[in-house]
């Protein structure tokens, strides 16, 4: 046991409460990795300090003490205006919550960042994650700003980008010969043998508390005016429900959650639309690698919390999808990944069948920047001679 958290934590399925140690894993009444533990912390006000780890303190599981990553490694991201895009889509207003901006390029850094903080806390120097891209990306780079050793398992087809930023920031890879599933059990294993710090944000319940902050930030930026809608991407479901227990922390309880999936990877969906919390796994297939989650492992909380909203789960098609990396670029002018354009789509989906209305306030969260995946959203331009008549026939 590991020094004890000044939180509450309680399982999804048994409400059983456990100790609140910096290594809390799952709840051990359930089958393997089922009985996923929920954060309970008293948070109340803001901090000093425009990083969110500072500013929301109060709001997270983090030890008293110094921190170990330098102030304003995180830094609040914006939220643009879009009017262009939200004539496009026949919303009232959209605004782009735009995560990209962060340290290495997607919203998974709030919970990298913390997860340092609680390794070190914990007398950790290795810490283990599995992930399509983003997540390991973000870990990797915040171990290197704090020392630590980030040991990465990723499945083979990882975009170029994503690895690229792995090299740079010299984290120890591992390309498993399988699916996201499979490198995600194995890092999990891995893990337990050789007494690494587990990332995971499905399994280790006080990650989800990073991207928590997203949710109180949004609060804080959206002020006395509520969105009607908040919309982002589903894989795990971690992001979905950190979000809207952000919101609800921050006063925004009323605020509808409309989360998405690709439809070549939406289990959640499916169990959203049957009315249950049981998942059935799929193997995924879509373009969208952020979100290409076959056996997601925190459907429960991302159920309940869309549930709660009064929200909505959709699922969405590839080509609706790079439509929407499109869209977005050209009417916003944000370059997203295609997971992070996924809920662009299903906004103009929900505003097709009357489910959001022509003057709602509509928040798109963009989770990951473009150029991480710029393979899959190329397109060929003309090559001309370096005459005018060339580019006048052009």
């Amino acid at each position: 046991m590991i020094d004890v958290l000044p939180v509450a934590l309680r399982c999804v399925l048994c409400q059983q409460a456990h100790p609140s140690t910096v290594d809390a894993h799952v709840c051990p009444r359930h089958e393997g990795l089922a009985g996923v533990l929920d954060v309970v912390v008293d948070g109340a006000g803001r901090g000093d300090g425009d990083d969110p780890l500072d500013r929301y303190r109060s709001h997270l599981p983090l030890p008293a003490g110094a921190r170990t990553l330098p102030a304003g490694y995180l830094a609040p991201t914006p939220l643009l205006p879009a009017p262009r895009l939200a004539a496009a889509l026949g919303v009232g207003e959209l605004l782009i919550k735009d995560e990209s901006r962060n340290p290495t390029g997607s919203l998974k850094d709030r919970s990298s960042a913390l997860a340092v903080e609680l390794a070190v806390y914990g007398g950790f120097t290795d810490i283990a994650c599995a992930s399509t891209g983003n997540a390991a990306s973000s870990l990797a780079g915040a171990c290197a700003v704090a020392g630590l050793t980030a040991r990465i398992f990723v499945p083979v087809g990882t975009p170029a980008g994503k690895l690229a930023q792995l090299a740079a920031f010299g984290a120890r890879v591992m390309l498993v010969r399988g699916s996201y599933d499979d490198a995600y059990y194995l890092c999990e294993d891995a893990a337990r043998e050789f007494g690494w710090y587990d990332r995971n944000c499905a399994v280790n319940p006080y990650l989800m508390e990073g991207k928590k902050t997203c949710g109180l930030e949004l609060a804080d930026q959206l002020a006395g005016t509520p969105a009607d809608w908040v919309s982002v991407a589903v894989g795990d479901g971690c992001t979905v429900a950190a979000i809207g227990k952000g919101l609800a922390a921050g006063g925004h309880g009323a605020t509808r959650l409309l989360a998405v999936q690709p439809a070549g990877a939406a289990p959640i969906v499916d169990a959203f639309v049957a009315g249950r919390e049981e998942i059935e796994p799929v193997q995924a297939r879509t373009v969208a690698d952020s979100v290409s989650v076959g056996r997601p492992r925190n459907a429960v909380k991302a159920l309940r919390a869309v549930r709660a909203s009064h929200g909505a789960f959709r699922a969405v098609e590839d080509t609706e999808i790079l439509d929407a990396v499109r869209l977005l670029g050209a009417h916003a002018g944000v370059f997203a990944e295609p997971g992070a354009a996924a809920g662009i789509a299903a906004i103009r989906q929900a505003r097709a069948d009357g489910l959001i209305g022509p003057h709602d306030r509509v928040v798109h969260v963009v989770t990951g920047s473009g150029l991480k995946t710029s393979g899959a959203t190329a397109v060929p331009f003309p090559e001309v001679e370096p005459t005018l008549d060339a580019v006048r026939a052009a």
